[in-house]
């Protein structure tokens, strides 16, 4: 039984943190059909806002979280105006959108690096002391974690099924062209999807350097595990990849707890091996069929 409660315990923390990812991934794809690179960097630079925020300038911890979910929106909105509205209507899009999202994540990198330097930050976004449970000590940190990516999953769900927003978000990803004859700004939608998407990945920076530690590369493993989970749900499944994110953190923990975190992620990437040659549309997307 302790066995289960710690494999139950890590494995909601890390699916906690992965789903706010793998989240915003997804909904940029569904709804712009296109893949952002810089998704890690954003994560990045939320965390060290949240980090600059509560140390340099005094800010309680909620407020910190904010400033980085703030941030995160305005980093979201930078790109669409800086870069995707010239570039969404043009011939090789996908491609372009993805050599162009690489470049930004480099230069938001390299600003991070020359602004904090290479040495790793402990992010003060914590909540010390812990209970326990049988035998096994659970940090009030990871019910944090839990509570704040599960009430952001809970608000992007109600946002995206019970708002005028939401609506326009599924229509334009269900047919772009529909959605313009039915009088839907798709360009604002676009804007809007994109600072959404900055706005979870700023939050789940802070969730994730709050149990690791800041540094500069910090995104590249959390953008590489939810394109994984993004394959594994099918791309542009909102619903399938929180689920995924959520399967996938209890398999990574039991893989981790019962043969050794080295092999947390080889496993993961054998998963989805496995999971491509079984259903290649993805475990939770439909064939497409067209008719002609």
């Amino acid at each position: 039984m302790d066995t289960f409660v710690q494999i139950l315990v890590s494995g909601l923390t890390l699916g906690a943190m992965y789903a706010l990812s793998t989240i915003a991934l997804s909904l940029v794809w569904g709804s712009l059909n296109m893949l952002n690179m810089a998704q890690g960097a954003l994560l990045t630079i939320g965390g060290y806002i949240s980090f600059a925020a509560i140390t340099y300038l005094g800010f309680p911890l909620f407020l910190g979280l904010v400033t980085a979910a703030g941030t995160g929106v305005l980093l979201g909105l930078a790109m669409y105006f800086g870069i995707i509205r010239f570039m969404f209507e043009k011939d090789g899009f996908e491609t372009n959108v993805i050599i162009a999202t690489i470049g930004l994540a480099m230069m938001m990198e390299n600003i991070v690096l020359k602004a904090f330097g290479a040495y790793p930050f402990q992010q003060p976004f914590a909540v010390d002391g812990g209970f326990r449970l049988l035998d096994v000590h659970i940090p009030y940190q990871n019910l944090v974690i839990i509570g704040v990516s599960v009430g952001m999953m809970v608000a992007t769900a109600w946002l995206l099924g019970h708002t005028r927003l939401g609506r326009a978000i599924r229509a334009t990803a269900q047919s772009r062209e529909a959605a313009l004859l039915n009088g839907v700004p798709v360009r604002r939608i676009f804007a809007q999807v994109l600072a959404l998407s900055g706005l979870l990945a700023a939050v789940s920076g802070v969730m994730l350097s709050s149990i690791t530690t800041l540094a500069p590369t910090m995104g590249y493993d959390p953008l590489l595990k939810a394109f994984i989970i993004c394959v594994i749900a099918g791309l542009g499944n909102v619903a399938g990849a929180l689920y995924a994110a959520f399967l996938l953190g209890m398999f990574e923990a039991g893989v981790q707890y019962f043969l050794g975190v080295r092999f947390g992620f080889p496993a993961l990437l054998l998963l989805v091996i496995i999971a491509l040659i079984w259903r290649p549309y993805g475990v939770f997307n439909r064939r497409k069929v067209a008719r002609l």
